[in-house]
């Protein structure tokens, strides 16, 4: 008969379990409001007993119930330090204002900004999930949030569609940008090889020079 697995692994797989079953009740913002990088970091930290269930603003107090449930922890009232819940909002551009510096591109957890440098940056409303993290990452406030749910709040104002658009394109950013680190890093060390090779070719190349006997 094969060995057991050992306790550790059968822990790591049910808590690998209950973070997918967490992770999907989250809004899939990526605000990072909870203290943590991702939605899923956050589902994870529950999952292992290391946070609580009430630090999620987009998803509000029916999140705070979602989880809940799934946890068998008592509901309890958002935890004010992570943020209020609140109707959504989408990130505008002022195009006056916007100098073209890409910063708010490279913060944007589902690539919706589009422009280049230099040139005046635009949001993609409809892919927009009201993160808000563009707007400290410009540098000159041309970044505003424009109301998109009314008077409806967390979930109420963000569908499970949209989650999941939410979190479809969050993974396709983050492997954009593990393959443009895997690019830049053989980039740089391509041209650090061919300058080696350079410098090499240039030190054999050199006529030997010296004093010798007349």
């Amino acid at each position: 008969m094969p060995a057991a697995p050992p306790p550790c692994a059968d822990t790591a797989r049910a808590n690998s379990a209950r973070a997918d079953a967490l992770d999907a009740a989250l809004p899939q913002t990526q605000c990072r409001r909870c203290g943590f990088a991702d939605c899923r970091g956050y589902a994870e930290a529950i999952a292992a007993g290391e946070a609580d269930i009430d630090r999620c603003p987009p998803g509000g107090a029916e999140g705070i119930a979602r989880l809940a449930q799934l946890t068998g922890r008592p509901a309890r009232p958002l935890d004010p330090a992570c943020g209020e819940e609140r109707p959504r909002a989408v990130a505008v551009v002022d195009e006056a204002g916007c100098i073209g510096c890409t910063l708010c591109i490279k913060a944007c957890p589902v690539d919706c900004i589009v422009g280049a440098p230099a040139l005046m940056h635009s949001v993609i409303e409809a892919d927009c999930n009201g993160c808000e993290l563009c707007l400290s990452a410009c540098p000159v406030d041309c970044i505003a949030m424009h109301p998109a749910s009314g008077t409806q709040t967390g979930w109420a104002a963000w569908s499970a569609a949209q989650a999941q658009r939410s979190r479809a394109r969050y993974l396709a950013h983050r492997e954009r940008v593990e393959r443009d680190r895997r690019e830049h890093d053989a980039r740089m060390a391509a041209r650090m090889t061919s300058g080696m090779a350079a410098g090499m070719a240039a030190g054999m190349a050199a006529p030997a020079t010296g004093t010798g006997e007349a």
